[in-house]
């Protein structure tokens, strides 16, 4: 006991000694110039949504969204890890508390001297690590800090899940379309290979035009099974998104949703806030802060306290009315002397991996600003053309309705008819497409936002 003071009062006196190195989570978030507002701009739209699940008016959807949210294996995988870091941060505290072992034993002896005995044993060990440096806090900090980064993965993990799955809606509906469109335009061209094969029975055309016109039905029956075969991918798609199996059944319904409502962008300081992987990025630069104050504090000794009591008895029964026949307390230090450099190259190396974490962090709030601006100039470039498209479609429609009827008129060749035919559809096909990204191009703004759901 009387060495045990002395340690105690050592400790207290050396605790305020050592200083870590300095952190770099502190000063992460004002080490980027941010502007005031985005660069980009976007049309003003009459609905501001909260979130992504409120972005679109579609019972359909957002059904099959929260199946994703609770079925897909890559969200219960996020939720795994954040359980299993929860758990770590459990065992990490346990670190700052004294530990208690109980032991029981009995053997039996013989020998020529002494007659055959039963020992029964029974003791109890305590030890505790003093935290004179700051080691075990500093573990507990880095743990703690990993659970936040693994709570916001978690979140990242759900946001993500749930845009592909809107997004991935979304390309199912377009290759309906674009299954529909195909099917029209061949029973189109089957059209005008029947009116220019009774033409040429009459007289009136060439057998070129005839096979001219053969050449286009089977070149839109050829993209029919293109289109069939792309909307059973992307059926597919949607089944594995969903935790199901991947079959071609699924359908959408309800038509493309309204475009009307779109997501407040804000200043681009708020993805600080916003941004579930944004948020993860600057928890691990404080693990990783954590862990250098870690491996400094191995540079200094450890201090430890250990106490013991046992009894024996050749009698079982006694063991539990009698008190403890021996104890001992014991204050110890330790201090590796001669490791040829081991400690200092670990601190080296966590504070080289604390510095990847900030880097990284830089790096995914700068992508996070990339993605924010590139969404908002897409949106005024898609309504745009968008806008051009629907015009072109428009004109085209008219077109071939005037073409086809100079065409049965005999008044214009068959090649300006077949001309118009291939404008129709190829336009139709853009608009399609165009409708398909603006409102992918919306989830993707709401998700670089960070709105969550």
């Amino acid at each position: 006991m009387k060495f045990t003071l002395p340690i105690l009062l050592l400790a207290s006196l050396l605790a305020g000694c050592a200083r870590g190195p300095g952190g770099l989570a502190e000063g992460a978030p004002e080490s980027l110039t941010l502007r005031g507002s985005y660069q980009a701009t976007r049309p003003p739209v009459p609905q501001i949504a909260d979130n992504l699940l409120s972005l679109f008016n579609n019972a359909q959807l957002r059904s099959t969204v929260q199946r994703a949210l609770t079925h897909n294996p890559d969200v219960r995988l996020s939720l795994a890890r954040l359980e299993e870091a929860g758990f770590n941060t459990r065992r990490a505290k346990i670190a700052r508390f004294p530990s208690l072992t109980g032991t029981a034993s009995t053997s039996r002896s013989d020998s020529a001297l002494r007659p055959e005995a039963t020992l029964f044993e029974a003791s109890l060990d305590a030890g505790w690590e003093i935290d004179v440096w700051g080691r075990i806090r500093a573990g507990v900090t880095a743990s703690t800090a990993d659970q936040a980064a693994a709570a916001a993965d978690y979140d990242a993990a759900r946001q993500s899940i749930a845009a592909q799955t809107m997004q991935g809606w979304f390309d199912l509906a377009a290759a309906q379309d674009f299954l529909a469109l195909s099917q029209r335009r061949l029973a189109s061209f089957e059209q005008t290979e029947r009116s220019v094969s009774r033409r040429r029975d009459e007289g009136r055309a060439s057998l070129a035009d005839l096979e001219l016109t053969r050449s286009d039905t089977s070149s839109a029956r050829a993209d029919l099974e293109l289109r069939r075969d792309q909307r059973d991918q992307a059926a597919r798609t949607m089944q594995a998104l969903t935790g199901s199996y991947p079959s071609a059944d699924y359908k959408t319904r309800g038509g493309w949703p309204s475009l009307r409502r779109t997501v407040r962008a804000g200043i681009p300081s708020d993805l600080l806030r916003q941004r579930p992987d944004v948020d993860a990025a600057y928890q691990r630069i404080r693990a990783d802060d954590a862990r250098v104050q870690v491996a400094h504090a191995a540079l200094f000794p450890s201090f430890a306290l250990t106490a013991s009591g046992g009894q024996s008895s050749s009698a079982l029964t006694e063991l539990a009315r009698r008190g403890f026949s021996s104890w001992s307390l014991l204050g110890s230090l330790s201090q590796p002397l001669f490791d040829a450099g081991a400690r200092r190259a670990d601190l080296g190396a966590a504070g080289k991996r604390a510095e990847q974490s900030y880097q990284q962090y830089r790096t995914t709030v700068l992508n996070a600003l990339r993605e924010v601006e590139t969404a908002l100039g897409s949106e005024r470039y898609l309504r745009t053309e968008e806008t051009a498209r629907l015009q072109a479609f428009s004109a085209a429609r008219r077109a071939e309705e005037r073409t086809r009827r100079d065409f049965e008129a005999g008044i214009t060749e068959l090649l300006n008819l077949l001309t118009a035919q291939r404008q129709v559809f190829a336009t139709e096909e853009r608009t399609i497409t165009l409708r398909a990204a603006r409102l992918k191009n919306r989830v993707a703004l709401a998700l670089a936002l960070g709105k969550g759901l």
